[in-house]
């Protein structure tokens, strides 16, 4: 059992982009879907299916490339399960001058930085990803 579901996630993204893998297929739940769906909205993702019922569903995630590099250069976990980071709207800066994206959980559902900024609505940042 993994005990941060959300590290793993970003994790096994970026394994399989480093690798060359076209599909990642990963447990299912409501909080990586959104994730997911967010990172597809950002450009880092193709598409996100969900596969299977009840206890076996999964999340079948198509990564996207450029060439033959994958579209996600790096990723960086931010609030751990140890230490979680909350931060307000006017903390919340650009990440890598603008090039990637902070995702963050906030009241108003899974936003990047930039939408968080455009609501004025903080929460606690997830990962950075460039």
């Amino acid at each position: 059992m993994v005990s941060d579901t959300i590290g793993d996630f970003i994790i096994r993204l970026k394994n399989a982009g480093a690798v060359g893998h076209q599909n990642v297929s990963v447990p299912y739940s409501k909080l990586k879907q959104a994730v997911a769906e967010k990172l597809v909205a950002s450009g880092y993702l193709v598409s996100v299916d969900v596969k299977g019922k009840d206890v076996k569903k999964t999340l079948e995630i198509t990564l996207k490339y450029e060439g033959k590099q994958s579209s996600i250069g790096g990723v960086k976990r931010v609030s751990k399960p140890g230490r979680r980071l909350y931060s307000k709207v006017a903390e919340i800066y650009p990440v890598k001058f603008g090039k990637g994206h902070l995702i963050l959980s906030t009241p108003a559902g899974i936003l990047t930085d930039e939408e968080a900024r455009k609501q004025n609505v903080g929460g606690e940042q997830l990962f950075v990803i460039w």
